[in-house]
């Protein structure tokens, strides 16, 4: 598998952050009550969860590990046992954990993309910032994943502050994608 390009992974990633905020501008109560039950969701806890630890595995398996090549087999089918066993039996914001570990390989995948572009536009640089607040928010949530709940309960408290960050996502997520299809060709 090839990795995108910093141009597709700016487009893709710029118009999921807008497209995914729309909802938000239009119908705040329904987009309230989807984030607010989010932090506790089982399905998106399986979903993001597996789906991180399957794409964590993969990339652990591509890598060329020579310490540790003769426990490469052993090192992949614990990580894979510790992401399914934390589906099992860490269910309290499964969901949280899952997006935590999703926005860190997210982050792994957009500072690889853009790294070769540093010098080539300083726009890269608001791409490579916005990986790294990934990183944090990734860690801050593995850490302390109720954060994420009260975070959430502070963005959706009024229509007026949905209605604000939704559209300063909105507009960031725009941006993002028109720089992926102008400035980082």
């Amino acid at each position: 598998m090839t990795t995108p390009t910093l141009s597709q992974l700016a487009i893709a990633l710029g118009l999921l952050a807008a497209l995914s905020h729309v909802y938000g501008l239009l119908s705040p109560d329904g987009f309230a009550r989807s984030a607010r039950a989010f932090p506790r969701s089982t399905g998106w806890g399986w979903l993001l969860m597996l789906a991180g630890t399957a794409w964590f595995v993969w990339n652990l398996s591509e890598e060329s590990i020579a310490d540790f090549a003769a426990w490469k087999d052993w090192l992949l089918a614990a990580f894979a046992g510790i992401g399914i066993g934390s589906c099992l039996f860490v269910q309290d914001f499964l969901a949280v954990r899952g997006l935590a570990v999703v926005l860190l390989l997210v982050a792994k995948l957009m500072v690889d993309a853009g790294r070769t572009k540093l010098g080539h536009s300083p726009w890269v640089v608001v791409f490579q910032v916005w990986a790294y607040c990934f990183v944090v928010a990734g860690v801050w949530f593995t850490i302390s994943p109720y954060r994420l709940r009260d975070l959430i309960a502070w963005s959706t408290a009024s229509e007026g502050r949905i209605r604000l960050l939704c559209g300063l996502s909105v507009i960031f997520g725009l941006l993002i994608a028109v720089l992926g299809f102008t400035q980082f060709n």
